[in-house]
């Protein structure tokens, strides 16, 4: 079983940046991502990394601005954002599954451990 403990949402001003963090419990994932939702809407994929970095994918719409990386020696995941705006407000999951080829996905669907999410608030 594997646990996973969000952490560094808040609120911020348009134009600013934050770190999310996300910190695993257990025995070690191969795929790893960062989701994020907003009421009505589905959650969405942010972006995705493998366990060896080969598989890394980006949402278009935040494609040269957040950067997903992990530190395998502290079992954490961590999701850099730059340049926030209020499109991006919303409640953002860790989540990850044992397949590499997971991480080749955005669908929600596919992976297996979720964290309970942080949320992130962006003012203009």
């Amino acid at each position: 079983q594997l646990k996973l403990l969000e952490s560094g949402g808040g609120s911020v001003q348009a134009g600013g940046s934050l770190r999310l963090s996300c910190e695993l419990f257990g025995y070690g994932p191969i795929c790893m991502a960062w989701f994020r939702q907003t009421p009505g809407k589905e959650r969405e994929g942010v972006a995705t990394i493998s366990n060896d970095g080969v598989i890394l994918k980006y949402a278009d719409s935040v494609k040269g601005r957040f950067t997903i990386s992990q530190d395998n020696a502290k079992n954490t995941l961590y999701l850099q954002m730059y340049s926030l705006n209020a499109e991006d407000t919303a409640t953002y999951y860790c989540a990850a599954d044992p397949f590499s080829s997971t991480c080749r996905s955005f669908s929600s669907g596919a992976y297996t451990y979720w964290g309970q999410g942080t949320e992130v608030t962006v003012s203009s």
